[in-house]
């Protein structure tokens, strides 16, 4: 697929169904892998950036500002791969990652508690 231009994002943004804060969920998983490295939220302006510039921009709840994973940590992600859910409530982004997805450190925001497994 090739770049987009910015009405086809403004497009595919309005065909989501963001939250009552405008936001929607993003689950980040690696390209090779496949491996859930972690979940997140954007809005409209970190949707656009991200598909624009290729670096994937988080809206940070926190902080209420756009961030740019690994803007400060080096740990970036390049986007290969966008998609949209088929209730179009939630995004799925492939990306390459550098360095651990995980503010703490770990590859994958997912390594802590195993509460139930079937083996």
């Amino acid at each position: 697929m090739t770049d987009l231009n910015q009405g086809s994002i403004s497009a595919y943004w309005h065909s989501l169904k963001a939250n009552e804060n405008g936001l929607v969920p993003v689950i980040t998983t690696e390209e090779v892998s496949n491996q859930v490295l972690m979940m997140a939220w954007m809005n409209e302006e970190a949707f656009t950036k991200t598909l624009e510039s290729k670096k994937v921009t988080y809206f940070s709840r926190s902080r209420n500002k756009l961030w740019v994973k690994g803007e400060e940590s080096g740990n970036t992600q390049e986007l290969v791969e966008l998609r949209i859910d088929c209730d179009a409530d939630t995004v799925l982004l492939k990306v390459k990652q550098k360095g651990s997805a995980c503010h703490t450190g770990d590859k994958t925001c997912f390594d802590g508690v195993v509460v139930w497994a079937a083996k």
